[in-house]
């Protein structure tokens, strides 16, 4: 293994931790579920600054670390819709919109992903609901909060939506 490895390698790491987190919030593990987001965080955050800092930056890279994110929180997601605290039409709706986004990017042929601005703020807010949907049921508040996250929920539901039509129009415009 060479270090510039290991940025691609922190970003595969989010599959796996993605199937964990899955089980875990399935079973009401919420301690160790917040543990494992805040560690798919951390590898989000660092595997691009150690990609750039190590001049290894590629398009089979950004690939890699964009559908490791798009993996993680679907699976971290589904957990929280086996659990009903969010709607289950979330999940696939985030995998199609990223299907679209390396479609429509090209990706899949060596070319660059190329993000929309609803579709960036949408990933940030996929792990923002998945962390806060977590780490709200370690609180004495999360009966009520969960209903704050069903309606946060919903709310990308429509937006993830209105990202999928507005790539799907982008062509005709």
């Amino acid at each position: 293994m060479t270090t510039k490895q290991i940025p691609n390698i922190l970003s595969g790491s989010r599959y796996l931790a993605g199937l964990v987190c899955l089980l875990l919030v399935w079973h009401a593990c919420w301690v160790a579920a917040s543990v494992v987001i805040g560690l798919a965080v951390f590898s989000d955050l660092a595997d691009g600054y150690l990609a750039r800092r190590l001049n290894a930056v590629s398009p089979l890279g950004g690939l890699l670390d964009h559908s490791a994110d798009a993996v993680f929180v679907t699976l971290a997601l589904t957990g929280l819709a086996l659990q009903a605290i969010i709607t289950w039409w979330l999940p696939p709706l985030i995998i199609i919109a990223f299907s679209q986004y390396m479609l429509d990017s090209r990706a899949h042929r060596g070319y660059p992903l190329r993000a929309s601005q609803l579709g960036r703020y949408n990933g940030i807010a996929y792990y923002v609901l998945t962390a806060l949907g977590i780490g709200l049921q370690l609180t004495p508040f999360h009966e009520s909060g969960n209903a704050c996250l069903s309606f946060g929920a919903w709310l990308l539901v429509g937006t993830t939506t209105l990202s999928i039509v507005d790539r799907a129009t982008a062509r005709f415009r």
